[in-house]
């Protein structure tokens, strides 16, 4: 019985450090992925900007494109 509770234990612990790593390792990526869509919608809002028409829908683009660049670099300030 004791060498269930101490292979269970071991097991247990082992998992646990496998998980955090994992979890450790999502949020790098995930912070990575935000800068690069920071990036991204920063550089498709100015060169849209300066070769856009004149009307509602591309103001709407703009504003989109903005919006969204706003969402990503915000993530990647405050992580």
């Amino acid at each position: 019985m004791r060498v269930l509770f101490a292979t269970l234990l071991m097991v247990s612990s082992l998992v646990a450090g496998f998980f955090e790593s994992d979890t450790k390792e999502a949020e790098k990526m995930q912070q990575q992925e935000d800068q690069r869509l920071c990036k991204l919608f920063t550089d498709k809002a100015e060169k849209y900007r300066e070769n856009m028409r004149n009307d509602d829908l591309a103001a709407a683009t703009l504003e989109s494109y903005k919006k969204r660049a706003e969402v990503y670099c915000s993530k990647v300030k405050h992580s």
